[in-house]
């Protein structure tokens, strides 16, 4: 069966993300920013709505007859084919004058993300990917150069990024995450989208968090994907749609989801043992060389 070509839906994406750009760019450090909170508090702001209300209006004109998923006006229409939206990914970032905060665009046909756009302006860069032409990174199409993941394959020399403790503790995983985060060679918080860029670069080995919505990951686990790696939630299934994710060059998920994840009660396979010595539990003991 011949491969679904979306060339056309990538180069739509980038006209998109071109939009958008101009609408953040000139509400970013705007003295007149309107600043709400949703009802769970996390703040929005005119410019979220803005590229939303934007790329919703293209979308209607060429894409009529696709679905749309945003984090701002929720999920319209019905279709095999759903953009997926987040129009600020960094809102606080965005805010508060951190130039750290990205569009995040992807498309999902039948319930499998085939490409996403991630378009950061103020860090001058932009990152995309479709199913089975790789990852990319540069300012267009045609000045682009291919992402990458590391070839990183012990805890011992891996650089782990994530955005805050505080969602670990609220799950009362914390323990779990400290754990991992002590066999690590690295950590950095660089938060939200730009962990999980960086680890297509090769930059970052992995990347996690305990609780995210769909339009945070769906961009993120294509490209992820595409620059070799693996994108999952934290019981191991494979995709953006489980609520959180573990991000890793691949070598290394099974290891980070001994800390993070589920995994099976099977006395006889050592690996997934609960107790004793090479136990997940042991694992976690051995915080130190």
């Amino acid at each position: 069966m011949p491969k679904t070509d979306y060339t056309d839906d990538l180069r739509l994406a980038h006209v998109l993300a071109d939009d958008a750009d101009s609408i953040t760019e000139s509400r970013f450090r705007a003295l007149d920013l309107h600043v709400m909170s949703k009802p769970d508090l996390s703040p929005v702001t005119d410019a979220d709505q803005a590229v939303e209300e934007s790329i919703r209006r293209t979308l209607s004109r060429v894409r009529s007859r696709d679905a749309v998923t945003g984090e701002e006006h929720g999920s319209t229409g019905h279709s095999q084919r759903r953009w997926v939206i987040d129009p600020i990914d960094g809102t606080k970032n965005f805010v508060r004058g951190v130039p750290v905060w990205a569009t995040l665009i992807s498309l999902v046909v039948d319930e499998e993300v085939v490409l996403g756009v991630v378009s950061a302006p103020l860090l001058q860069r932009r990152w995309w990917a479709s199913n089975g032409n790789g990852a990319w990174t540069g300012r267009s199409l045609l000045k682009a150069i291919p992402c990458q993941v590391s070839d990183v394959r012990r805890l011992e020399d891996a650089s782990l990024s994530f955005a805050s403790l505080s969602g670990w503790d609220e799950r009362d995983r914390l323990d779990d995450f400290l754990s991992l985060m002590r066999r690590c060679w690295r950590t950095r918080a660089y938060g939200d989208f730009w962990s999980y860029m960086l680890l297509a670069e090769g930059a970052v080995d992995i990347a996690a968090e305990p609780e995210l919505e769909v339009y945070d990951m769906a961009a993120l686990d294509v490209i992820v994907r595409e620059a070799g790696g693996r994108f999952t939630s934290l019981d191991g299934s494979d995709g953006p749609f489980g609520g959180n994710a573990l991000a890793t060059n691949g070598h290394l998920h099974e290891a980070a989801l001994s800390f993070l994840g589920t995994l099976p009660d099977d006395d006889d396979d050592p690996d997934v043992r609960r107790t004793g010595p090479g136990s997940v539990s042991d694992l976690r003991d051995r915080r130190r060389d």
